[in-house]
């Protein structure tokens, strides 16, 4: 049977439209850290295909360990001068800061990252693979919820997720890895934008 986190783990992946508290447990990640606009910037492109190129390598290159699904792209969000948050949109996205990563598998260890690190940059000279990490952590408390549309219309989702952390007794509790958190459960370029679906998550802790 082919491992799916989506299917196993649908807490963590297939949240309601309203949102909810849940612990999120220590995980491993591959990651890439950077700067700048999403849409338009050259050093997000590269680090989507670099993560997306890493994970694939492992998956086939571990079949023999586990079949399983790739799981699906994830982003921490910052920006680097004037983030609100409760919503608050961000107009200039030239600021934002950002790790976008994809999970891995629990035998993912230094050695094999390395390994595939090494096979990657001798099929793909051009990616820079030195910028990919393997990183575990836990993200802990937080509260979540499953968005749907554009990822523009993002900050009344997000207002009302705070909102509803705020009306349960807690607070928002930002630092390190526990940032605005996104799971994009969609490939825009297949999906329309109003059905496109993102997972929201924000770390929070008792008021």
């Amino acid at each position: 049977m082919t491992a799916d986190f989506k299917k196993t783990q649908k807490d963590l992946y297939l949240p309601k439209t309203a949102p909810s508290v849940i612990d999120v447990p220590h995980m491993t990640f591959i990651t890439v850290n950077g700067r700048g606009d999403p849409n338009t910037g050259a050093e997000y492109a590269a680090a989507v295909e670099l993560l997306y190129g890493l994970s694939y390598a492992i998956k086939m290159s571990s079949k023999s360990i586990l079949d399983y699904v790739v799981a699906p792209l994830e982003g921490l969000w910052s920006v680097d001068d004037d983030f609100r948050g409760g919503g608050a949109a961000i107009h200039d996205k030239g600021k934002f800061m950002w790790t976008m990563m994809i999970r891995q598998p629990d035998f993912v260890t230094a050695e094999i990252f390395e390994g595939v690190k090494a096979a990657l940059k001798k099929k793909k000279p051009d990616l820079d693979t030195s910028l990919a990490k393997l990183d575990a952590f836990a993200e802990g408390l937080c509260v979540q919820v499953m968005h749907v549309g554009p990822y523009d219309d993002e900050p009344a989702t997000v207002a009302a997720l705070d909102g509803f952390a705020a009306r349960s007794g807690y607070v928002l509790d930002f630092s390190g890895f526990r940032r605005h958190h996104e799971i994009y459960l969609s490939d825009p370029r297949k999906v329309p934008n109003g059905k496109l679906k993102t997972v929201l998550r924000h770390p929070i802790r008792k008021a």
